[in-house]
C-alpha cells in the first residue's frame, strides 16, 4: 500500500476518533440520549467491515487490525449499551461505563490508523 493511501486510512481513523470525542461531548451537554446510542451503532458497522475488507486485503496488520475491531465492539458495547439502558430504566450499566466506552472507541480508532503502518505479514 502507498504512503498516500496509508495517509488516508490515518486520517480516516483521525476522523472517527475525533467524531466519537465530540459526539461524546454533545451527549454530555444534552444528557445523551437514545439517538446517540443509534447513530454510534450505525456508523461503526459500516467502518466494522470496512476494516474486514481492509484485513482481507492486506492493507492493515490483520494482528493489530483485529485487535482494533474488538476494542471498537467492545468500546460500542459499553457506550452505546449505558446510554441505553439510561434512555430505557434511567439506571446506569455500570459507574462510568459510557466513558470508558468512549475512551475505548477512540483507542480503536487510533489502533486502526497505527494497524496501516504496522508490518502487515
Amino acid at each position: 500500500m502507498s504512503l498516500g493511501v496509508r495517509i488516508l486510512v490515518v486520517l480516516a481513523s483521525l476522523s472517527g476518533l475525533l467524531g466519537v470525542g465530540l459526539s461524546a461531548a454533545a451527549a454530555h451537554i444534552t444528557g445523551g440520549n437514545l439517538a446517540t446510542a443509534a447513530q454510534f451503532l450505525l456508523f461503526h458497522a459500516p467502518a466494522l467491515l470496512a476494516l474486514v475488507a481492509l484485513i482481507a486485503a492486506g492493507a492493515v496488520s490483520p494482528m493489530l487490525g483485529q485487535i482494533a475491531g474488538y476494542v471498537l465492539v467492545l468500546g460500542l458495547a459499553l457506550f452505546c449499551g449505558d446510554l441505553s439502558r439510561r434512555a430505557f430504566s434511567g439506571v446506569a450499566l455500570f459507574s462510568r461505563a459510557a466513558p470508558t466506552g468512549g475512551i475505548l472507541l477512540m483507542l480503536g480508532w487510533l489502533l486502526v490508523g497505527i494497524s496501516s503502518f504496522v508490518n502487515r505479514s
